[in-house]
């Protein structure tokens, strides 16, 4: 199936600007079923590969040794919104294992939902490294160099074992070596990986089904995260959104720059999607229209979701002036 995910964004009744959108859409097996543009287009992770980056962590019997359950786990793989809940919730990954904020390689940033800054205004504080929306990934990284007997100190360098076995992870998921999986360095300090964008797809494709299947670590990282949207996310956040309104019959990952990745554990299948110019505001449309191509969400998306698929532009007097959202 040939897909048209391309996005727009006009003015009046003129397109004003465009972006567009490589994506595909993989079964378990490796079969391509749906794609647009350039599958084979060198994508680069970032979040995307959190919930394969925890896997050693789970693997080690680490994570179990510390009684942590489905809260910290969602957490460990989420891209949070810096809402106290995820950021109390990372301070107490840290504790469990006698270290403190300042042991999180991740700079403090923002919080990226609404909820989350204005009660961090209120507060009348800063933002701290906890606030990062990568803390809980990173909490699980020293955790798993504590309970493994690893250097806690540069966990987040190539040669570290922590990072060493998540670029295995990507490697045995998404079926591409490890010494063909492109690595630097990520947004929050840790390594990033890139592959085609097909193998991306692949990996989701084959965590669903593992899930689906009862494989233990792939159905533990699945159920965390489904479960508990609001930990993967937040308030306004798009993942928790859209798997909260599908009651997890989907996951739903989101990367820096226009990526973005789903898997549909039932279907056995994998979805991953580049905004080539790394436009935010695209990715949101295009998973949602792929979703729709595939018959995952209906043609009338309920109002939470219509909101990220058409989304007014509001000039500074508040009047709407064009709109962004998919071609077809």
């Amino acid at each position: 199936m040939q897909l048209d995910l391309d996005v727009v964004a006009t003015r009046g009744d003129i397109v004003e600007s465009r972006h567009r959108v490589h994506a595909v859409v993989m079964d378990a097996h490796g079969a391509i079923v749906a794609s647009a543009r350039d599958v084979e287009l060198l994508t680069v992770w970032r979040s995307c590969a959190k919930p394969f980056q925890v896997m050693t962590f789970l693997e080690s019997k680490g994570f179990d040794k510390l009684a942590w359950g489905d809260d910290a786990l969602a957490l460990a793989c989420a891209s949070h919104g810096g809402e106290p809940e995820h950021v109390e919730l990372a301070r107490s990954m840290l504790d469990a294992v006698g270290l403190e904020e300042g042991d999180l390689v991740c700079g403090p940033h923002d919080p990226l939902t609404r909820r989350g800054a204005r009660m961090l205004q209120q507060s009348g504080e800063s933002p701290t490294r906890l606030h990062n929306n990568c803390s809980g990934k990173h909490a699980a990284m020293l955790a798993l160099s504590r309970t493994a007997g690893w250097p806690t100190l540069g966990y987040e360098t190539p040669c570290h074992p922590v990072q060493q076995g998540a670029l295995q992870q990507i490697a045995r998921w998404s079926g591409v070596p490890a010494t063909r999986v492109a690595q630097m360095g990520d947004g929050c300090g840790v390594v990033a990986f890139g592959s085609p964008l097909r193998a991306m797809a692949l990996a989701f494709a084959r965590l669903g089904a593992a899930a689906h299947r009862g494989d233990d670590v792939a159905q533990r990282v699945v159920h965390a995260m489904t479960t508990r949207p609001f930990l993967v996310g937040g308030t306004d956040r798009f993942d928790t959104i859209l798997m909260e309104e599908m009651d997890g019959r989907v996951l739903s990952k989101v990367g820096a720059e226009g990526v973005h990745s789903v898997a549909i554990p039932s279907l056995g299948l994998g979805i991953a999607i580049k905004v080539e110019d790394g436009a935010s505001r695209a990715q949101h449309p295009a998973v949602l229209r792929a979703l729709q191509h595939l018959g995952v969400l209906p043609s009338e998306l309920p109002p939470s979701l219509a909101s990220f698929l058409t989304t007014p532009i509001i000039n500074t007097r508040g009047a709407t002036v064009g709109d962004v959202h998919p071609v077809s």
